[in-house]
C-alpha cells in the first residue's frame, strides 16, 4: 500500500465539500487507528498477563519462605524480629514492600529495611526462574495452570491477526497520523464564513491542511483503503474460539504459541544452556555471526537460531541436541542462510525412513526444493537436482550412487550420524568422501554416544580430523570441562530442561509382572536354547488368544491403554518384535480400541509418515502400535502423551529415542513412559546392564565430556550383553554350562 500519486485535484472549496473532505479521513483515519491500537492492545494484554503470572508464581514460591531466612541472603545484622513483629511472616508479605515504608516500622531502622528489600528482589528472581510459565492441558481438556485460557486467547488473536494487519501497519500508520495531524486545522473549513473572516495565517495553515488531505484522495492508498478496513476490521470483530477449541487448537500449534509468547515477552533463559555450555570467547563469535533467514517460513526460537549460527560460523559441526529440540530446523536454517548469499545445493543424506519427513520439512518450513534422489525417479531427480538446485534427498545406502561431481555443493547435512561411527561400514566410508569434498558439513544426532564412548569421537574425526589427533590422550584425567573446551569448536549439544523449559515433563514408571505359569514355561524353554531373542518375547508367549489371565504384561498393557483413553490421551506402543505387537494390536482392536499400525519394517518408508498422520489426526484415546526399530527414531508423535515400551531395550539410546518422540517441541501434556517388565528373569538382566550403560551416557556425553583414555574400560555392546544374559539365566536356572568367570555365589542370587 505505497503511496502512487496521480494528478492534483483542483482546491477544495470551504463548506461542503470540505466539510465531506474532512469527515471522510476522519473516519478512515480512526478505523485505520483502531485496528493498530487493537493489535497492539492485545500484545499489550499478552505480556501484562505474563507479568502477573510471574508474579503470582514467585509470591507463590516466597509463600513458603519465612522471614526469619533472609538473615542467611546478608552479612549485616539485620533486625528480622522487627520485620516479623510488624506482620511480615513470609518473602511473600515482602514481595512489594517499600524500603521507606519499611523503615519507618517501629525498630526496623533504613539499613534493615534497603537490606531486606535487595534480598526479596534476590529470592524473586531466583524463583521466576525456578518456575518457568508452563501452559498445560488437564484431564478434562482445559489449559492450565488457571486462566491460561485467557491468555491462549490473546495469542491465539495475535497470531491469526498479525498475518494479515502487518503488511498494512506501515501505510496504516502513516495515514493515520497525518491525517490526524491535519484534522484540527483542516475542520475550520467546515464552515466557509468563518474561515473567511479569520485571519490571513489560520487561512494558509488551513488550506494547507486540506491539501494535505487531498493528496491522500490522489493516492493508491487511500483508493484501496475501504476495502482493507473493512476486511481487517471484520477480522478484529471475529469472536475467539471457545475455551476447549482453544485448547485443541494449542495442542496441534503449541511450538507456534509459545514462539509467539516468545516474540512479545522474550524469556530470560539460562545464556548458557542455550549456548552448549561453549567458551565465551567462542559464543561472542557465533552470536555475532549474521542469519538470513528470509527462505524460511516458519520463526526459530533462540536457541535454534545460535545452533544455525553456530554451523555456519565453525563450518564442520556435530549437532548433538537432545531429540526433540528441533535439529531439523536448524539444519535447514543453516541451507537458507547459505542459500540468501547464493549457494544452490544441498545434500542432505539419512535413513531411509526419514526420506519423506525430511521432504516434508523441506517443502513446509522454507522456500527451497526438495529432490528425492533415491528409489524409483531418482534419476530424473538427480538431474533435476544438478540443473535447479534445491535440497538432494538420499539414503546411506543411495549415498554412492549420488554422483560426486556435481557442483557446487553448498553443505551436505547428515541426519543421524551415529549411523555412520564405525569408520569400517560401507556407509561410514561413503558419508566420509563427502565431507573430504565439501567444505560445510552438519552432523545431526541427539545419540552421539550409543554403546561405546569412542564412537562419539569418531563422528568427530570424520568432521575434523586434526582436532582429534591433537588431543591429549590422558585429557579425561583433567575432568569434563577441559574436554568440552578441547571439542568446543565441532560439538554443540543442549538438552531439553535446559532450552524447552515450557515442555512438560517424563513421568516414567516401571511396571514390573509376575510372569504366569504359561510365560514360565516359554521363558524357561528359550533360556535353555540360550536364545535371547525367544527369552525377551517369552512373557507375551501366551497372549496369542487375548487371554490376559494367561499372559500378565498384555493384562497390565490393556489397564494402562484403558486408563489413558478414560483420560482422552493417545497411546503409542513400542516393541522391537512384530509377533508381540500382532499380539497387542489384536487384543485392543478386540476390545474397542482404535488402533493404527503395526508400524513396522515391511510398512514402505513412502506410506509410514500417512500412518503417523492418521494416528495424529484421531482424536484423543487412539493406540499406535509400533516396532520401535522404526517408529522410534525420525517420526514425530506429539499427538500422544503415554507411551508403552513391551520390553526393555538393549541399549539407553533406543529407549530414550523412544520416548523423545512423543516428549518434544509441541508436547503439551505429561508424557506417561512404562517400562513392562517380567521379574526374575532376562527383563531384570537387561535393566542392570542399561542401568550401568546409562550412567557411562550421562557422566560423559550428556555433558560433552569424552576421556578418551577410559574407552576400552566401558565398552559394552550388545554382543557382550547378550552373552552375559544368557549366561547369567542359564546359571540361575541351571541349564547349560557355566560360562566362564560367572561366580556360582552371584549367579545363584
Amino acid at each position: 500500500m505505497a503511496a502512487d500519486p496521480i494528478l492534483p485535484a483542483a482546491p477544495v472549496e470551504p463548506g461542503r465539500a470540505a466539510r465531506a473532505l474532512v469527515d471522510r479521513h476522519a473516519g478512515l483515519a480512526a478505523e485505520a487507528q483502531a485496528v493498530l491500537d487493537h493489535l497492539d492492545g492485545v500484545v499489550v494484554a499478552v505480556a501484562t498477563w505474563v507479568h502477573d503470572d510471574e508474579r503470582r508464581r514467585v509470591r507463590e514460591e516466597l509463600a513458603g519462605i519465612d522471614t526469619a531466612r533472609l538473615g542467611e541472603m546478608t552479612e549485616r545484622n539485620l533486625r528480622i524480629a522487627a520485620v516479623q513483629a510488624a506482620g511480615f511472616l513470609t518473602a511473600a508479605d515482602l514481595l512489594d514492600a517499600d524500603s521507606t515504608a519499611l523503615a519507618a516500622l517501629p525498630g526496623v531502622g533504613d539499613t534493615t529495611a534497603r537490606g531486606v528489600v535487595a534480598a526479596i528482589a534476590q529470592l524473586a528472581g531466583a524463583a521466576a526462574g525456578l518456575r518457568p510459565l508452563r501452559i498445560g492441558i488437564d484431564r478434562a481438556g482445559l489449559p492450565t495452570p488457571q486462566g491460561a485460557d485467557r491468555l491462549l486467547a490473546l495469542l491465539h488473536r495475535v497470531m491469526r491477526l498479525r498475518p494479515i494487519v502487518e503488511p498494512h501497519r506501515t501505510a496504516l500508520t502513516d495515514y493515520a497520523a497525518t491525517v490526524t495531524a491535519a484534522l484540527p486545522a483542516a475542520r475550520r473549513a467546515r464552515h466557509a464564513v468563518r474561515l473567511w473572516v479569520a485571519r490571513p495565517a489560520t487561512r494558509r495553515t488551513t488550506t494547507a491542511a486540506l491539501a494535505s488531505l487531498q493528496a491522500w484522495d490522489a493516492s493508491r492508498i487511500v483508493a484501496d483503503l475501504p476495502a482493507t478496513l473493512d476486511t481487517l476490521g471484520s477480522a478484529v470483530r471475529e469472536p475467539d474460539p471457545d475455551v476447549l477449541d482453544l485448547a485443541a487448537d494449542f495442542e496441534r500449534r503449541s511450538a507456534e504459541y509459545y514462539t509467539t509468547l516468545v516474540a512479545i515477552v522474550p524469556q530470560a533463559h539460562d545464556a548458557l544452556a542455550a549456548r552448549g555450555l561453549l567458551p565465551q570467547d567462542l559464543v561472542d563469535r557465533v552470536g555475532a555471526r549474521p542469519l538470513d533467514l528470509a527462505a524460511m517460513r516458519v520463526s526459530l526460537r533462540g536457541y535454534q537460531e545460535f545452533g544455525a549460527r553456530f554451523a555456519l560460523n565453525q563450518g564442520r559441526a556435530l549437532l548433538g541436541d537432545e531429540m526433540g529440540l528441533g535439529k531439523t530446523v536448524q539444519a535447514l536454517a543453516v541451507m537458507a542462510d547459505l542459500a540468501a548469499s547464493g549457494e544452490r545445493r544441498f545434500l542432505v543424506v539419512c535413513p531411509a525412513s526419514l526420506l519423506a519427513n525430511w521432504a516434508r520439512e523441506v517443502e513446509h518450513r522454507t522456500t527451497l526444493t526438495a529432490h528425492r534422489l533415491h528409489g524409483e525417479g531418482r534419476d530424473a531427480a538427480l538431474a533435476a537436482w544438478a540443473a535447479e538446485g534445491g535440497v538432494g534427498l538420499t539414503s546411506f545406502e543411495g549415498l554412492p550412487a549420488v554422483p560426486t561431481d556435481v557442483s557446487e555443493v553448498g553443505l551436505v547435512v547428515v541426519d543421524e550420524a551415529h549411523y555412520v561411527k564405525n569408520p569400517r561400514t560401507r556407509r561410514a566410508r561413503a558419508v566420509g568422501r563427502w565431507a573430504r569434498l565439501v567444505w560445510r558439513v552438519l552432523f545431526l544426532t541427539g545419540t552421539p554416544m550409543d554403546n561405546r564412548l569412542e564412537d562419539f569421537l569418531e563422528l568427530v574425526r570424520v568432521l575434523q580430523p586434526e582436532l582429534v589427533e591433537h588431543l591429549p590422550s590422558h585429557l579425561g584425567l583433567l575432568g569434563p570441562d577441559a574436554f568440552r573446551r578441547a571439542v568446543a569448536p565441532v560439538y554443540l549439544r543442549r538438552n531439553q530442561e535446559d532450552v524447552l523449559v515450557e515442555l512438560p515433563g517424563v513421568i516414567a514408571a516401571d511396571s514390573w509382572v509376575d510372569l504366569t505359569r504359561a510365560d514360565d514355561r516359554a521363558y524357561r524353554e528359550a533360556v535353555a536354547a540360550g536364545n535371547l531373542m525367544a527369552m525377551r518375547q517369552a512373557a507375551w508367549a501366551s497372549g496369542g488368544d487375548g487371554d490376559l489371565a494367561a499372559c500378565a504384561k498384555l493384562a497390565r498393557l490393556v489397564e494402562i491403554v484403558g486408563e489413558a483413553r478414560d483420560e482422552g490421551r493417545s497411546v503409542v506402543v513400542f516393541s522391537y518384535f512384530r509377533a508381540v505387537l500382532d499380539t497387542v494390536a489384536a487384543t485392543l482392536a478386540a476390545r474397542g480400541a482404535r488402533v493404527h499400525g503395526p508400524l513396522s519394517g515391511d510398512v514402505p518408508v513412502a506410506e509410514r509418515q500417512g500412518l503417523v498422520d492418521e494416528f495424529a489426526a484421531d482424536d484423543g484415546g487412539a493406540v499406535l502400535v509400533a516396532q520401535i526399530s522404526v517408529g522410534g527414531t525420525g517420526l514425530n508423535l506429539q499427538a500422544a502423551s503415554v507411551v508403552v515400551l513391551c520390553e526393555p531395550q538393549l541399549t539407553p539410546a533406543a529407549e530414550e529415542q523412544a520416548v523423545a518422540r512423543l516428549h518434544r517441541m509441541g508436547q503439551v501434556r505429561a508424557v506417561h513412559a512404562h517400562r513392562l517388565l517380567a521379574e526374575d528373569g532376562v527383563d531384570e538382566r537387561v535393566v542392570d546392564l542399561l542401568a550401568g550403560k546409562q550412567r557411562v551416557f550421562d557422566d560423559y556425553v550428556r555433558t560433552s565430556s569424552v576421556a578418551a583414555a577410559a574407552v576400552a574400560a566401558v565398552d559394552v555392546t550388545e554382543a557382550s550383553l547378550a552373552r552375559d544374559v544368557v549366561a547369567w539365566e542359564q546359571a540361575r536356572l541351571g541349564y547349560g554350562p557355566w560360562w566362564e568367570g560367572l561366580e556360582p555365589q552371584a549367579a545363584g542370587g
